[in-house]
């Protein structure tokens, strides 16, 4: 008898750890830089040929940046036509057309092709999105209906010189967005004002909540610099003053332990040391300028584009704790990234070459690499179900199968 219920659980242990790794169970991509919004997927990718990973579907979706979100077999973004800005849904397994809602936005191409930025936030069955203009919209994820809109202009609330490009963060059933001076908030149901920081003018980072000794704090990487705040309440906890020219404080600061490092193109980077109320500067350096993309982190060593774009850049890999650079790379030279697994890297150049690295401090180690879209890519790609998205400045956004793709354990 002891025996039979051994044999049972082994067979039952043995499907269960077959349906873990599963491609069709691997986890979505339901919002900015993914489930843990730090830019990893818990999915790996073993090679692809050099012709690239097979596409199954391409769709058209305007102008614009807003990256991928995938959850229930759905895919979203959002672009601009003809002064309108459009939020996309499309089956995530053929890329039909499953709804679009467009309303009257300015293009805005300033030393850049325009267009929305932000990238739509999937929680429960509803879907957050924000434009460069302070149209907050929360819809039905199934059919695009609409639940609530709030206008951040109308509270004169205004975006920066290149508009509102922090995507919506979803805590405790709070808004959290990087617009006004440090943070507004909005109510996840009603879209009703919870609170907000005056109305000057915001980063363009992402809102990022982390712990610190225990009681989470949200970081506003504001126009002028750093700001902790309390996310239930948006009291100010601290500032580290961090300014950049044209105020573009545009990558998410970078989480690790009790520090969080913050880059820019023109300012370098500093690295914090986080207190309830205060931030103490461990080091202030020039060892990378993040333009775009914050990069992203394994263990102590941050992989990152560095430079600003349409200069000279490069690749390079930076041990966090020190703020010493392991090594750089020309080839990529720009574009984004994200993490696979435990120590994979997928990057896409802004010239459209597709490269699946190792993350090594030893130096860069390319696995795979193929040409696989045109234009300008600056998108962060995304990837969910064993199967990666990508799309450029003018819209076009293509879905690749990934094979040999497999859920990694931690």
């Amino acid at each position: 008898m002891l025996l039979k219920l051994f044999q049972l659980h082994a067979r039952l242990a043995a499907v269960l750890a077959a349906l873990l790794t599963f491609p069709g169970l691997a986890a979505d991509w339901p919002q900015w830089r993914g489930p843990e919004r730090n830019g990893i997927s818990l999915e790996n990718v073993a090679t692809f040929p050099a012709s690239g990973p097979r596409l199954l579907w391409s769709a058209s979706v305007g102008t614009g940046f807003s990256s991928i979100s995938i959850a229930e077999g759905r895919v979203y973004t959002m672009g601009n036509v003809d002064g309108q800005d459009t939020i996309w849904c499309f089956d995530a397994s053929n890329g039909k057309e499953l709804w679009r809602h467009s309303y009257s936005s300015r293009l805005d191409a300033q030393y850049y092709e325009g267009g929305p930025s932000c990238t739509p936030t999937l929680d429960d069955d509803k879907v957050l999105t924000i434009n460069k203009w302070g149209t907050v919209l929360c819809q039905d994820a199934a059919n695009g209906s609409i639940v609530w809109q709030h206008d951040l202009w109308s509270e004169s609330i205004r975006s920066n010189r290149w508009g509102f490009a922090g995507s919506p963060l979803v805590w405790h059933g709070l808004v959290l967005l990087n617009a006004g001076g440090a943070g507004t908030a909005l109510d996840r149901k009603t879209g009703r004002m919870v609170w907000f920081n005056g109305t000057e003018p915001a980063g363009y980072a992402s809102p990022v909540v982390t712990q610190i000794e225990g009681k989470e704090v949200a970081l506003i990487f504001a126009a002028k610099g750093l700001v902790a705040v309390d996310p239930q309440t948006g009291r100010i906890l601290w500032r580290h003053p961090f300014e950049t020219g044209y105020d573009t404080n545009i990558g998410d600061p970078v989480v690790h332990r009790d520090t969080v490092l913050l880059s820019s193109y023109s300012h370098g980077c500093d690295l914090l040391r986080m207190h309830p109320d205060r931030a103490e500067l461990v080091y202030s350096n020039k060892v990378l300028y993040s333009h775009l993309s914050p990069g992203i982190r394994f263990g102590d060593y941050l992989y990152a584009f560095n430079g600003e774009a349409h200069h000279e850049t490069d690749f390079r890999c930076l041990h966090l704790p020190t703020g010493e650079v392991k090594w750089s790379a020309k080839s990529p030279a720009f574009g984004s990234l994200i993490g696979l697994g435990k120590d994979k890297l997928l990057i896409l150049s802004e010239k459209g070459e597709l490269t699946l690295a190792l993350a090594s401090s030893t130096g860069f180690k390319a696995i795979s690499r193929a040409q696989v879209m045109g234009g300008v890519c600056w998108t962060l790609p995304a990837i969910a179900n064993g199967r990666l998205y990508l799309r450029n400045a003018k819209g076009d956004l293509k879905c690749f199968e990934l094979s040999e793709t497999k859920s990694a354990r931690r």
